[in-house]
């Protein structure tokens, strides 16, 4: 165990936050996604877990210790239900709540169509497959930066 850190965070998955560079961006995914043969096209290229976690477990671990992309639109994005683009599942719903708390304001999300969002998530830093089993539960963090000190 670390001071000041997450106990969701595993080691595997702090070296990839920390080895990501401002841009960069993370899959978390929920239990469906295809995540293994994803991540084998990846910059990182092997699959990170956090399987016991839903995904707004997840996403609220990660930002714990990694910053959002403030100068752009898509520095978070969920997987589109097919058919039915504007609705927002729950599970979705639970994570724009983790991105609003460790933005300390509302900041929504975009949508990506489902196969626009499988050649997004080739092209992403890393993925991290949880535990989610609610379907839709598939989500994209773009790395910001963290400032000097004052």
């Amino acid at each position: 165990m670390l001071k000041g850190i997450d106990p969701r965070l595993n080691a595997d998955v702090l070296y990839v936050l920390r080895s990501m560079g401002h841009g960069d961006t993370l899959i978390i995914a929920d239990a469906n996604f295809p995540s293994d043969s994803v991540a084998r096209s990846t910059v990182y290229g092997d699959l990170l877990r956090m399987e016991n976690l839903t995904a707004g477990q997840a996403v609220e671990a990660v930002l714990s210790v990694m910053p959002l992309d403030t100068f752009v639109e898509d520095f978070a994005a969920r997987m589109e239900m097919v058919d039915d683009k504007d609705t927002v599942p729950p599970v979705q719903e639970e994570v724009q709540s983790a991105i609003d708390a460790a933005e300390g304001r509302p900041r929504p999300m975009i949508g990506i169509e489902r196969f626009d969002f499988y050649d997004i998530a080739r092209k992403s830093y890393a993925v991290i497959q949880t535990g989610e089993r609610r379907f839709y539960g598939c989500f994209l963090l773009r790395k910001g930066v963290v400032g000097p000190d004052a």
